[in-house]
């Protein structure tokens, strides 16, 4: 028996839904925000790291080793680690999750370059193309379905990871989730729970959808 059955309570209070209503929408663009910022400057980030590392080999190496530790450490912690410097700012929570979307942006990247069909890089060179205009014209929109795939996948993981930002009080809908949880409150647990999980499905269809715009010559299925 549940909590909510034992005290007489519904499952779920639509009554506090209704009430909460404003609160909810201004959490789930504030959710939204952090995730757009993070992937956006995470994006900034690893497009020239990925583009060096795939030009010096021996530079992919490292940076994915510093990525990797990034990515490893538990967010909880690396929140903690931050607050003394920056404080209960967005910019903590924006740190931590721009982080974890390195290791993952990074990859994708230098991999989705390296696919590209070495004849069709002969071909570009022998029609005389600079390497700038090689990366800019070629790689990189032959690249860009597999790119795209990295950025659904870095967007969809940091959704997750805006909820634990609620224990900096910068979660968007993990508050939902920290007050059902402090007040054994199962609807503003569902609520947040849900609608993450709504906002995760939604991004990666509108991204599909994006790729689709920007890569119609792709027939790879839109694989992740």
């Amino acid at each position: 028996m549940t909590l909510a059955q034992a005290s007489g309570q519904p499952f779920i209070d639509w009554s506090w839904i209704a009430d909460h209503s404003d609160d909810i929408y201004v959490r789930s663009i504030e959710h939204l925000q952090l995730t757009g910022a993070a992937v956006v400057i995470g994006l900034a980030i690893s497009l020239p790291l990925a583009v060096y590392s795939y030009r010096h080999q021996w530079f992919y190496s490292p940076v994915t080793w510093v990525a990797g530790v990034l990515y490893t450490i538990p967010s909880l912690a690396l929140f903690a680690f931050l607050l003394p410097y920056t404080g209960l700012r967005a910019r903590t929570a924006l740190i931590g999750l721009v982080s974890y979307t390195l290791l993952i942006l990074i990859r994708n990247i230098v991999a989705a370059l390296e696919g590209v069909p070495t004849d069709v890089l002969e071909a570009a060179r022998g029609m005389g193309y600079s390497r700038r205009q090689l990366l800019w014209r070629v790689e990189v929109p032959l690249a860009l379905p597999v790119i795209m795939a990295g950025v659904r996948l870095a967007t969809v993981t940091t959704i997750g990871l805006v909820t634990v930002a609620a224990l900096i009080g910068r979660g968007g809908l993990g508050t939902f989730i920290l007050l059902g949880m402090n007040r054994f409150f199962i609807t503003a647990t569902l609520v947040g729970s849900v609608l993450s999980v709504f906002l995760a499905v939604i991004a990666d269809a509108l991204l599909v959808r994006l790729e689709r715009r920007v890569a119609p010559w792709s027939d790879r299925g839109l694989a992740t």
